[in-house]
């Protein structure tokens, strides 16, 4: 069975950007730090990356990310989906307004009728391979308030931003099993089962 993940990276006060995010600050001041871990992997953090990769068959992501991520700054031949492994699997972006230009036409699929139909797509392209919603925080609640995620998998970068994007913020309140945790020396790696 196809599982769906949402798979982020966090700092510990909750923040999956810092302040003043945008497409010439990926991440936010100080926010390439929720990064470190899969930047500079040191082994259990390479482990972790290589085992996410390896299970994934599609990716999921909002239009605020694709336009990171499709940005001058974005993704290219050497960083893509899953930091320097610079995987292709196909993209679904969820937005109402597809951009005219993309620079990464040929990973990217843009869904305009939500979350739910693009978690619907993802399944039929992953086959018995993951579906990942890596992001942003507005995707990963939507999906989760909606039931449609099987696993939440979080990095917790050693890091307080103070402000961002804070990743819960409202929303359905739910339950989780911790079924893993696995710390490295950049960030601890848990995953929750939702219930």
């Amino acid at each position: 069975m196809t599982r769906v993940i949402a798979d982020i990276s966090m700092s510990l006060d909750g923040f999956v950007t810092g302040p003043n995010p945008g497409i010439d600050n990926g991440l936010g001041d100080g926010g390439e730090a929720l990064h470190t871990w899969a930047l500079h992997p040191d082994p259990v953090d390479a482990d972790v990356l290589d085992e996410a990769v390896a299970a994934t068959g599609a990716v999921i992501m909002g239009r605020r990310l694709f336009d990171i991520i499709d940005g001058p700054g974005g993704w290219n031949d050497e960083m893509g989906y899953g930091a320097d492994r610079a995987a292709e699997p196909p993209v679904l972006v969820v937005t109402r307004n597809p951009p005219e230009h993309v620079r990464l036409a040929d990973r990217m699929t843009f869904v305009v009728d939500g979350v739910a139909s693009a978690v619907a797509k993802g399944v039929s392209i992953a086959g018995d391979r993951d579906v990942v919603i890596m992001g942003g925080a507005q995707v990963i609640r939507g999906a989760l308030d909606a039931g449609l995620v099987h696993e939440l998998r979080l990095h917790l970068s050693p890091v307080l931003l103070g402000s961002g994007t804070p990743l819960f913020a409202g929303g359905v309140p739910r339950r989780f099993r911790q079924v893993h945790a696995r710390p490295s020396g950049q960030a601890t790696h848990v995953t929750y089962l939702v219930i």
